[in-house]
């Protein structure tokens, strides 16, 4: 019994090594070999009818967008987090300058006459990025515990804004920007303190 067991686990060693390889060779050639699953549904089915440099180009610009993603949404759960500390569920409006609250409150009106479903209930998912360094920066007496200085993170939160851009408007990033976001982000998570 023992000997159909190393055959089983063999055999899928081998599978897995294969599909590595195939993965390097997509990635070093620019090419699609179809080896993986592009998506599922009816988008799936779209899929292969569009050129293959910019299947390519979409598939590296994914990881850039998850990270981007990732970090976003964690600096607003860190900003809920610590005004929700300050103010209790009336941190919204009691410590978000009164310019952010009102162009929030028109975009979620736009979405509403829009008819199309709504984003999200929490006001902080209708802030630009720009908007989440205003709300950290001038709430400082809560966020200079957390970060190590205000010019840092405006700065810091800067940079991210201009990197933003490429990854939220489908243009590819440059070699040297992909370096600098991940510098970038490395950063952001080095200034707190």
């Amino acid at each position: 019994m023992a000997k159909a067991e190393d055959y089983l686990r063999s055999f899928g060693m081998s599978g897995l090594q294969i599909s590595d390889d195939l993965k390097n060779v997509e990635a070093r050639f620019g090419i699609a070999l179809g080896h993986t699953d592009l998506g599922g549904g009816q988008a799936g089915s779209y899929y292969p009818q569009f050129d293959e440099i910019i299947r390519a180009q979409a598939n590296e610009m994914a990881a850039h967008y998850e990270l981007f993603y990732c970090l976003e949404q964690s600096i607003r759960q860190l900003i809920i987090s610590a005004l929700f500390d300050k103010a209790s569920s009336e941190w919204w409006s009691q410590t978000v300058p009164p310019k952010i609250v009102e162009d929030v409150e028109g975009r979620m009106q736009r979405e509403r006459d829009s008819g199309f479903s709504l984003r999200s209930d929490q006001e902080i998912d209708y802030t630009n990025f720009g908007e989440l360094s205003v709300i950290i920066t001038s709430n400082w007496d809560v966020f200079g515990a957390i970060f190590s200085s205000k010019r840092a993170v405006e700065r810091i939160m800067s940079s991210l804004n201009l990197l933003r851009g490429p990854i939220a408007h489908c243009s590819p990033l440059a070699d040297d920007e992909v370096d600098r976001l991940k510098l970038t982000v490395k950063d952001w998570f080095r200034a707190m303190s």
